[in-house]
């Protein structure tokens, strides 16, 4: 079998984290008036999760250790995950906005940020990258403001209620 690689050991500790979640699941207090039970939703969750995480651990066993040469510098490992590491910035920068600029602006600002970074840069690109964000995030505000009447953090530029 060889030596265990980074995926097999993330794989066995997320299945342990997921079971001892599912096993707290149990803690959670009935409530008297719900039609379901307050720990459905978290079970329901932590199943797939769990399937997921064993899927995961069941590829790890099947895939080679880690492929030797690879440098292990700190430039080659941020130049390898500069996306997933343009994206957090991307997100605390939008939750550090959203008081200023609402819900509404600084999720279109997210939504375009994000598709900036990781899609391309051309002038055609950009265009769609703001309609998609304009749409579907005024969609979704629309959503939670005038159909469920969920009213989302306006900020101090815009005011809309």
């Amino acid at each position: 079998m060889g030596s265990l690689n980074r995926d097999t050991v993330i794989a066995v500790i997320l299945m342990a984290v997921t079971g001892a979640f599912f096993w707290e699941s149990f803690n959670i207090p009935e409530l008297g008036y719900a039609s379901m039970g307050s720990a459905v939703w978290p079970r329901v969750i932590m199943t797939p999760l769990f399937v997921l995480c064993a899927a995961l651990f069941v590829q790890s066993l099947r895939k080679k250790a880690v492929a030797e040469g690879k440098s292990s510098c700190i430039g080659a490992i941020i130049s390898e995950y500069r996306n997933p590491i343009m994206c957090f910035v991307i997100f605390f920068v939008f939750l550090m906005l959203i008081d200023y600029l609402g819900m509404l602006l600084a999720g279109i600002a997210v939504t375009f940020a994000l598709l900036t970074a990781i899609g391309n840069r051309t002038p055609k690109a950009l265009l769609l990258h703001a309609v998609i964000s304009i749409v579907s995030v005024g969609l979704v505000w629309s959503l939670f403001t005038f159909v469920l009447r969920v009213y989302l953090p306006e900020g101090e530029l815009l005011s809309f209620y």
